[in-house]
C-alpha cells in the first residue's frame, strides 16, 4: 500500500501560476524539503495541462521521482479542445477510459507509474466489475500501485471496495462544510482504517474572505483557538481542526505559496482540545449540538 505524506501538495492551479519549468522544480523541491512528498493531480487540471507542466519540471531532476508519490484522478470528461471527441461534460468509469487516462497521465508526468489513482467523481453508470478489471490490469502492469476514489458516498465506496481494494476517499471537509463528519463517510474510513484525503480544507479561501455570518463566526472561533495556541494563524487552526479527527485525514494544500504549506505543517503537532474543536464546529453550524 502506498504511504503518503501527512500533508499533500495540490497541483490543481499550477497552470495559473505562470512559472517556468525551473520555478516549478524549485517549488517541488521546497515541498519535499519540508517532508511534503505527495503531489495531487487530476487529468483535467488546467484543461488537461497540469500533469505535463509538472512532468516537464520533474524531468529537470528525474531522481526526485523515487522520493515522491504521484497521485492522479480520472473519470471526468470535459468538453475541451484537448479532448475534441468529447461532446458532453460527463463522467466515464469504463475500462477503456480509465486505462487511456492513466496512459495520458504517465506520459504527461513523465513517469512509469502512479502511486495512487482515484476515480474523480461517482458515476451513475459505474460497473464495479469493469472498474475492478481495469484496476487489476493497471496494477499487474505496474502502472498504478494503489487505487481509491474521490467524493464517493459510503454506499458507493462499499460497492467498489467489495470487488477491488481501495485505500482512500478524497472528500471535502472544513468548518463551513461538515457533511462528511455526520453522513458516515469518516466513520467508514475509520472502520476500514483507510485515511481520507481532504480537498478544500480552507473552503477555497472562504475562511479568510467570505463575509457571510457563518464564515465570520468561524473566523472568530479559529482566531480564538489560535490565540490559545500562542498566536497560531487562522489557517493553522483550521488544519488542526481537521487533523483532530480520529480518521487521521491528510489535507491537500493547493497553493503555490510555501507559507501555506508551513501553516498546514504547523498543525501536525497540535492536538486540538475537544471543546475547542466543538466551538469551531458550532461556529460553522450556527447552533449548539442537540
Amino acid at each position: 500500500m502506498t504511504t503518503l505524506s501527512k500533508v499533500i501538495a495540490g497541483c490543481w492551479r499550477m497552470a495559473d501560476w505562470g512559472w517556468s519549468a525551473p520555478q516549478r522544480l524549485a517549488w517541488i523541491e521546497a515541498c519535499m524539503d519540508r517532508g511534503v512528498s505527495s503531489f495531487d493531480h487530476a487529468d483535467i487540471y488546467g484543461g488537461y495541462s497540469v500533469e505535463a507542466l509538472f512532468g516537464e519540471a520533474l524531468a529537470l531532476r528525474p531522481a526526485l521521482r523515487e522520493q515522491m508519490q504521484l497521485i492522479s484522478k480520472c473519470g471526468i470528461k470535459l468538453v475541451h479542445p484537448a479532448r475534441p471527441a468529447t461532446r458532453v461534460h460527463s463522467y466515464d468509469s469504463s475500462r477503456a477510459h480509465i486505462v487511456q487516462s492513466v496512459e495520458n497521465s504517465l506520459r504527461g508526468l513523465r513517469t512509469d507509474r502512479l502511486d495512487l489513482l482515484l476515480l474523480h467523481r461517482p458515476d451513475a453508470l459505474l460497473d464495479a466489475d469493469e472498474v475492478a478489471e481495469a484496476f487489476a490490469e493497471l496494477k499487474a502492469a505496474g502502472k498504478v500501485l494503489s487505487f481509491g476514489v474521490s467524493n464517493y458516498s459510503t454506499a458507493q465506496f462499499e460497492l467498489l471496495n467489495a470487488v477491488t481494494p481501495l485505500v482512500t476517499n478524497q472528500v471535502e471537509l472544513h468548518p463551513l462544510h461538515r457533511d462528511t463528519l455526520h453522513d458516515g463517510t469518516l466513520d467508514q474510513a475509520q472502520r476500514l482504517k483507510l485515511r481520507p484525503m481532504i480537498w478544500s480544507p480552507l473552503a477555497g479561501g472562504r475562511l479568510f474572505s467570505d463575509t457571510g455570518e457563518a464564515a465570520q463566526r468561524v473566523r472568530q472561533a479559529l482566531t480564538a483557538a489560535g490565540a490559545e495556541q500562542g498566536g497560531a494563524s487562522i489557517a493553522t487552526a483550521a488544519y488542526a481542526w481537521l487533523l483532530r479527527h480520529p480518521s487521521r485525514p491528510r489535507p491537500i494544500v493547493g497553493s503555490s505559496r510555501l507559507g501555506a504549506l508551513d501553516e498546514a505543517l504547523a498543525a501536525l503537532d497540535w492536538r486540538m482540545e475537544d471543546e475547542t474543536w466543538w466551538a469551531i464546529w458550532q461556529a460553522g453550524a450556527g447552533h449548539e449540538v442537540a
